[in-house]
Order: C-alpha cells, then sequence, then structure tokens
C-alpha cells in the first residue's frame, strides 16, 4: 500500500512514516498542501492520509481541489478535531474515512486497508457524532414536510408568533377568537412536531417564513 502523507507538523508527520513503513507500507509525507498537489498527480497513491488543520490551505480546501480535478483515489482526514461540523464536511466534500490521530497504530493500518477497499471508516469514537447528524438532518426534513403542511392561515398566526405575540393579541389582529387562535397554534406544533411557541418562532425566523423578527418575549402559552 502506497500511502501519501500530507501533515504540516514535522515531528508528527516522520514519526508516523516512520511507524507505517516499520509496518511494510510505502509512504511519502509532504508538509504542505501545494507540496502534497503536485505528488498526488507524480505518485498515484493507493490512499491520502489528510491532516485537518494546515496554514494556507487546508485539508478539507485540499480535499475538495482533489475532487473538483476528479482525482478519485481514497482520502482520509486524520485530525485531532471530533467537531460534528468538521466530520459532516469531510464526509459531504469526497472523503473515505475520518480517523482520529490518537488512534492504535493497528487501528490505523486496518482502517486504511478498508478505505483502499472501498469502504468509508470513521473513528467509532465519532459514531454518537455522525447519529447526531443523521437525527438532525431527519429533524430538518419532518420540519420542512409539517411546514408544507400548515394552512395559510397557520401560516400567518406562525409569522405572529414569531414577533412574540400572544392569542389575545394574535386575535385582536386577525379579527378572531383568543379560542380560534389556540386551536391554530396547537396545530401548527403538531405539524412541526414541536412543543412550545419558542421552536415555532425560531422555525418561522431561520426559515425565513416571514418578514417578521423574533422578539425578547413569546407572549402568553397556548
Amino acid at each position: 500500500m502506497r500511502v501519501l502523507l500530507i501533515d504540516d507538523h514535522a515531528l508528527f508527520r516522520c514519526g508516523l512514516q516512520e511507524l507505517l513503513e516499520r509496518r511494510g507500507l510505502e509512504v511519502i509525507a509532504v508538509g504542505d498542501a501545494s507540496t502534497g498537489l503536485q505528488r498526488v498527480l507524480d505518485t498515484s497513491p493507493d490512499v491520502i492520509l489528510l491532516d485537518m488543520r494546515m496554514p494556507q490551505v487546508t485539508g478539507l480546501e485540499l480535499l475538495r481541489q482533489l475532487r473538483a480535478a476528479a482525482q478519485q483515489m481514497p482520502i482520509a482526514m486524520l485530525t485531532t478535531s471530533a467537531e460534528e461540523r468538521d466530520v459532516i464536511e469531510s464526509l459531504r466534500s469526497g472523503a473515505q474515512g475520518y480517523l482520529l490521530k490518537d488512534m492504535e497504530p493497528e487501528a490505523l493500518i486496518a482502517a486504511l486497508g478498508q478505505i483502499v477497499r472501498g469502504q468509508t471508516v470513521v473513528a467509532p469514537e465519532l459514531a454518537s457524532v455522525l447519529a447526531r447528524a443523521v437525527q438532525a438532518k431527519a429533524r430538518s426534513a419532518q420540519t420542512t414536510s409539517g411546514i408544507a403542511d400548515l394552512t395559510p392561515r397557520e401560516q400567518e398566526i406562525l409569522c405572529h408568533l414569531a414577533e412574540g405575540q400572544s392569542n389575545k393579541t394574535i386575535a385582536r389582529c386577525l379579527g378572531i377568537t383568543d379560542g380560534t387562535v389556540k386551536l391554530h397554534v396547537k396545530a401548527i406544533l403538531r405539524k412541526l412536531d414541536i412543543h412550545s411557541r419558542v421552536e415555532a418562532a425560531v422555525i418561522a425566523v431561520e426559515r425565513g417564513l416571514c418578514e417578521r423578527g423574533l422578539n425578547q418575549g413569546v407572549g402568553e402559552r397556548n
């Protein structure tokens, strides 16, 4: 297996190169993205290990450059970052692995083998991060579906909720009864699968559903 290691930390880079070579891997190690890009073209590695945090051109930017240039060899991020945003952005940008620098050597080599064979590998410690991201995506899709189910009147009331208005104020503005407003609010919460007026107001503002803003108060409870 020919590995191209791109990492700007010389001590880590040299140490990992020596460790992998002792286990029979061929390693080409470079310290910056521009040199790494050239070595990709020169050497056609079986897999690239790419540091996330590098000066000038980051690992994520280099990953996107390689994919934009139709370079399809397996690429794994090798980083200290366990942040959900970094994991998701790396996978979305075309990484086939997201590995942590504190992995045991044998686990790293096993992961590289899996990635070369076409599997996507994420460090086991990050399973919960991926689970949260999947759940958040599912909730977002559900919210989008719920918004589409709102009637014109419910959408109008949702905008009033985004202003933090009470049921009485909304009723006065729309010329309907407090009880009717309360029924509409309950329907909005049910369709959006949420539990409070605050959540409804935040969704309205975040999704740009109306021109109203989110005030400090959220009015009386329905």
